[in-house]
């Protein structure tokens, strides 16, 4: 299966054009992966991963925790962004500098230029975890790009339209590849379908997703 990923990998263009503003670098993060895993521990052993419940009582499949001047939560009350995390009443743990250079690096070459996130939502898949159709809404001023950089077991990256009806395109997203989009794409609807089950050689039965924001 490994050798079908790597192939995969080679096959696939550098970069892709998804939709206009919304660009994928293919294997953007691979050289600087065993410090981005390394952020990922040391924040979530400040911040530890949960399952968020929505506001309309549903505990997410996907777990998530924070880093940066902001972080992303829901409960109850909504979707919002706050600057201390509500489990440890302590401030979200401070961007790994690898975050953001590569966010930044990653934001320019897709033609964001003076892009400067300010929180990273960190998602952690597991085997049978999934993210519906959602706009990324909550940001301040909608000027600025996401930027999602996936690592460990491939996923299926469902990216839509303006319209939750819209038709939506699918690409498997492998360990290292980076999407951002903005501009005229910036409010589309996006998605992973359920993570199916498999063994990363870094990650092992996890995937990891860093995606960057703006939010205030």
């Amino acid at each position: 299966m490994d050798d079908l990923f790597a192939a995969l990998e080679t096959s696939e263009p550098a970069r892709q054009d998804l939709a206009d503003g919304a660009v994928l670098l293919r294997r953007r993060a691979v050289p600087c992966e065993s410090d981005l895993l390394e952020g990922v521990r040391l924040v979530s052993s400040q911040s530890p991963f949960r399952n968020m419940v929505t506001p309309g009582g549903f505990s997410m499949s996907v777990a998530m925790t924070n880093c940066g001047d902001a972080g992303w939560v829901t409960d109850r009350r909504g979707y919002r962004y706050q600057g201390n995390d509500p489990e440890t009443d302590k401030s979200w743990p401070a961007m790994p500098s690898v975050f953001r250079q590569l966010a930044e690096e990653a934001a320019a070459e897709a033609g964001y230029n003076g892009f400067s996130p300010d929180a990273c939502l960190i998602n952690r898949y597991e085997p049978g975890a999934r993210m519906s159709l959602h706009q990324d809404k909550d940001e301040k001023d909608f000027k600025n790009p996401i930027v999602s950089v996936s690592l460990g077991l491939a996923a299926t990256f469902q990216f839509g339209g303006l319209k939750r009806t819209n038709p939506v395109a699918k690409y498997v997203l492998q360990h290292g590849d980076v999407v951002v989009w903005g501009g005229p794409s910036r409010l589309f609807y996006h998605g992973i379908l359920t993570l199916k089950d498999g063994d990363h050689p870094r990650t092992g039965h996890v995937r990891y997703n860093l995606t960057f924001r703006r939010a205030f």
